[in-house]
């Protein structure tokens, strides 16, 4: 059986160290049979990669790879708090996009996120989903996502 972090490492992809919350929060936090994650920013090895808006310093196709990160981020979350193979369904997705008043490609960019979960939880990994445009994000991030799972 394959598992989801087999799933990861198959698609040339490693768990992240969890990032340090920024504030006072935790990074997951589980209630009954759902885990919520904080939204995680695309810090890769503690720094953002990209700064700015996208639709303007940030193309859509970076932001999308930066989405991807921070679904990757999450699931560092996740694991750290339950362990990946406790997931039963992703359920929803929140997606926040740092977006040039002109942008309009909020689900695209989200898609980078979405499009990693399906591929490491397949049919679990299909999920509610909102992509939503911002004026700015912590630190200057361009995206920010969020999750909430179904756990064993």
């Amino acid at each position: 059986m394959t598992t989801p972090l087999t799933r990861l490492a198959e698609l040339g992809l490693h768990l992240p160290t969890v990032v340090p919350p920024l504030a006072a929060y935790v990074p997951a936090v589980r209630h009954g049979d759902l885990v919520f994650t904080s939204g995680q920013l695309p810090l890769v090895e503690g720094a953002l990669p990209l700064t700015g808006k996208v639709g303007a310093q940030v193309s859509p196709e970076q932001a999308h790879e930066l989405a991807r990160t921070c679904a990757l981020n999450a699931l560092a979350a996740l694991d750290q708090l339950v362990g990946l193979d406790s997931v039963v369904k992703v359920v929803k997705v929140v997606g926040y996009v740092a977006s040039d008043p002109g942008f309009t490609g909020q689900p695209g960019v989200v898609n980078g996120a979405s499009e990693l979960l399906g591929a490491d939880f397949a049919e679990s990994g299909r999920h509610a989903r909102s992509a939503v445009g911002v004026s700015v994000l912590p630190l200057d991030a361009p995206v920010e996502v969020e999750l909430i799972v179904a756990v064993r």
